[in-house]
């Protein structure tokens, strides 16, 4: 039987596999990969996205936008939680040709003067467009801003920006796009200031819910270097939030328990909120 969260007339499911966990564990979670777009916000306002934190042990939560105005919206409203990322996108399909707008780094320029802004992205870019002055600019701009960027992209992709930037900080979505662990311990031993950011990949990293152990190997290698992200994409993904973070949390129980709190919170505190950083939630 699925069981029903209810939030302001909105029902968000939780798998019953992982209610307990859901119920039960203490671990905090920092999720660093949230969309909250015009299609989600006509259904869940600022206090039902708080509601889903409260209910599921959020202590902090990296928020994208298209438009971007609605991150900073969120933000204003939980800025003890929200940490808002400029989105590149006013609409959806702008994600598939936003490279060939040679206006588009002026307007983030002019974006960033508003300094609530604490990294760029979500950005989904390929090997065949590595080249892109569009691209270029934007690292650059990332750059002189001490700003993450959050890319979902292919490995050429994440070369390409530490060729630009050898200093950039940068999270790489879903784990990139060949998530394999020999694959990404050769990337975190070329790059220092990579990190990978976990979201989507849960069958991957824990096939019926049982842990790798290639993964744990990994994240035993590398615990200081991995994020965690549901990735709301879609409204579903919001109504099912807790079964998802409840999946998240299933196989972290798997790990050593320092490991799974620096993997579920510590990392991205000691990037976004170092101040805070070891707290789990203000009371």
């Amino acid at each position: 039987m699925i069981k029903k969260i209810i939030f302001t007339g909105i029902l968000v499911f939780a798998h019953p596999l992982y209610a307990e966990t859901l119920e039960t564990a203490p671990l905090f979670v920092f999720d660093t990969h949230l969309h909250y777009n015009a299609g989600h916000a006509h259904l869940y306002r600022e206090e039902d996205i708080r509601q889903i934190f409260d209910q599921n042990n959020i202590s902090h939560a990296i928020i994208t936008s298209n438009p971007p105005e609605l991150a900073l919206k969120l933000y204003k409203t939980a800025p003890d939680i929200i940490t808002p990322f400029l989105g590149i996108y006013d609409e959806q399909h702008d994600k598939q040709d936003w490279f060939q707008d040679a206006e588009l780094p002026n307007r983030i320029n002019k974006a960033l003067a508003n300094r609530s802004w604490k990294g760029i992205g979500e950005i989904h870019l390929f090997a065949e467009q590595r080249h892109n002055p569009v691209f270029q600019q934007i690292v650059q701009l990332a750059n002189a801003h001490s700003l993450p960027l959050l890319m979902h992209s292919d490995p050429a992709i994440i070369d390409q920006i530490y060729d630009y930037a050898p200093e950039a900080t940068v999270i790489w979505a879903h784990a990139g796009a060949y998530p394999y662990p020999p694959l990404l311990r050769d990337y975190l031993n070329r790059y220092s200031n990579l990190y990978i950011d976990l979201s989507m990949r849960n069958e991957r990293i824990a096939p019926g819910g049982i842990l790798a152990p290639e993964w744990e190997l990994l994240f035993m290698e590398y615990p200081g270097r991995f994020m965690l992200g549901v990735d709301t994409f879609s409204t579903s993904r919001w109504q099912h939030y807790g079964e998802h973070v409840g999946e998240t949390r299933h196989w972290l129980a798997q790990l050593p328990q320092d490991i799974a709190h620096r993997i579920s919170q510590q990392n991205a505190s000691n990037l976004f909120c170092p101040s805070a950083s070891g707290i789990a939630k203000k009371e």
